[in-house]
């Protein structure tokens, strides 16, 4: 087990006022484990997490991941966007959680980050890392695009990325980063940009981890 995507997953959840005092928690245990280089810019994050008003958090947090395509924590958005395909994915990967005894609630989504980050926080660290692998273009674009807005996000993704067993294909990334950014605040055209047809990961991309290149495999061939 890694408690270090645990504490990941809490600095990347939504700010509550009843998780103040386990940001800072989360940063003994990143470096207690040290699977991490010196996270100074973690250290921001939390910082700003345990100290500014807990509604301007929140209204920060909804505003870059719940409001932009381009920045969604739902990784099969970026795969599927919202088409039925999605659907069948995120069962694949539930039954894939379900292996390890992880049964989620019904409001929860297992395409979601931080979910997807509790689970591989249960794995072993080469097999979390082969994981997390599988979808590291995914996570490069989005801290490449939270960098462009300096926000202290982008130092979680960073994190991921010194995480994940291999580096983004060069040909996905770019596929990704060519896609032209959403204004979250041009509702008329987030609704056309949720209609575009999706990005694939492409079976190819499958690494060491035989669930996750059978999950790729399958999302691949749907997305074609």
């Amino acid at each position: 087990m890694a408690r270090t995507y645990k504490a990941l997953a809490l600095l990347l959840s939504y700010p509550e006022e009843a998780y103040r005092s386990l940001y800072p928690t989360a940063l003994e245990v990143i470096a207690d484990e040290g699977m991490l280089p010196r996270g100074d810019k973690l250290k921001r994050l939390a910082d700003e997490l345990a100290r500014e008003d807990i509604l301007d958090l929140q209204a920060r947090y909804v505003q870059l991941f719940d409001r932009s395509r381009h920045l969604s924590l739902h990784l099969y958005e970026h795969v599927h966007g919202e088409s039925r395909d999605r659907g069948q994915a995120m069962v694949e990967l539930s039954k894939l959680y379900a292996t390890r005894g992880v049964v989620l609630s019904a409001h929860e989504l297992p395409d979601h980050l931080p979910v997807f980050l509790e689970f591989l926080s249960l794995l072993e660290p080469r097999e979390a890392a082969a994981l997390l692998g599988e979808a590291v273009h995914v996570i490069t674009a989005l801290r490449d695009r939270l960098k462009k807005r300096r926000s202290p996000y982008a130092a979680i993704f960073a994190a991921l990325i010194e995480l994940a067993d291999t580096n983004a294909d060069p040909a996905a990334l770019q596929a990704l980063l060519a896609e032209p950014e959403d204004d979250p605040d041009d509702l008329a055209a987030l609704d056309r940009a949720w209609a575009e047809e999706p990005v694939s990961f492409g079976p190819e991309q499958a690494g060491g981890c035989p669930q996750a290149r059978e999950m790729l495999s399958r999302m691949g061939e749907t997305a074609a």
